[in-house]
């Protein structure tokens, strides 16, 4: 079955509705069926609960609080690079952005004002600079951290479409990461700015982040933007920024600077959070 095909549903299900309902299940306290949930879950996907802080499925009043659980301390060691891995999860893709286009999958591309809710100017600074695409699984660790240190400029959300952002609907939907909805986050940093993005998926209940909580829901049909300039929100890299609350997908564009990807990245490739990114070359 083709790509297109195997998607083609997903056109057809009510995903608002769907996540909305999953939402409220995830954050609802339910007791004994919470934690048989969880068990579920932790069996079904293979977590790894001793790397969790606490391990014990039962001791999660929610399967919001299971889903964004802390790690214990020194077990995602920062790597001494420019830029570290944000997340857990897998690559996508990465690489160079042609022009103002970001390589989706085979046959698909989208353009960075797209991404970036149709900011001109914003997306104009990532002309034929840099991109990493990061998906994060259920199985996976949930919160996002900082590739580098960085100081927070503008938080933009861009409402939008809920397809999962899984590899198959990734190769089936053009497009996806410039139409799902997204949280836009907008940094300075030593050697310029980047923006990290959140993009939301089927049955992802919220998006939040350290410094404003849970962005949605509300689910608006417009562009909000939040500026940050006086309010001096700065972040060491390894640092927490944000969590999914239920997974998905992060893209990061970097400036048309010198930049060296690690050599082991590849899409499908397993990364840790606080592994070598990249560094300047």
């Amino acid at each position: 079955m083709s790509d297109r095909l195997a998607v083609l549903p997903q056109y057809l299900l009510p995903k608002q509705a769907l996540t909305a309902f999953g939402g409220r299940v995830a954050s609802t306290p339910a007791g004994p069926a919470t934690t048989r949930l969880i068990e579920w879950f932790i069996k079904r996907y293979n977590v790894d609960m001793t790397e969790a802080a606490h391990g014990d499925p039962a001791g999660y009043k929610t399967f919001n609080e299971f889903f964004t659980r802390a790690l214990k301390p020194g077990v995602r060691p920062i790597a001494k690079a420019d830029l570290v891995c944000p997340v857990d999860g897998a690559v996508s893709q990465h690489g160079r952005i042609e022009g103002d286009q970001i390589f989706q999958a085979k046959g698909h591309r989208y353009s960075t004002s797209a991404l970036v809710g149709g900011d001109t100017t914003l997306a104009k600074q990532f002309e034929n600079g840099h991109f990493a695409t990061i998906y994060l699984s259920p199985r996976d660790y949930h919160r996002i951290h900082m590739p580098c240190d960085g100081r927070l400029r503008r938080m933009i959300y861009v409402p939008g479409a809920l397809f999962s952002v899984n590899p198959t609907t990734a190769r089936g939907v053009p497009g996806l990461f410039a139409r799902n909805e997204r949280v836009v986050c907008v940094f300075d940093s030593a050697r310029g700015p980047f923006v990290l993005v959140l993009v939301g998926a089927t049955i992802v209940g919220s998006m939040a982040t350290v410094w404003h909580g849970v962005v949605n829901p509300p689910r608006t049909r417009d562009v909000r933007e939040w500026a940050y300039d006086g309010k001096q929100v700065a972040l060491k890299k390894g640092e927490e920024m944000g969590r999914f609350l239920l997974g998905s997908t992060v893209v990061l564009l970097f400036p048309d600077l010198p930049l060296a990807f690690n050599p082991t990245w590849a899409p499908q490739r397993a990364v840790r959070l606080g592994e070598l990114m990249a560094n300047k070359t």
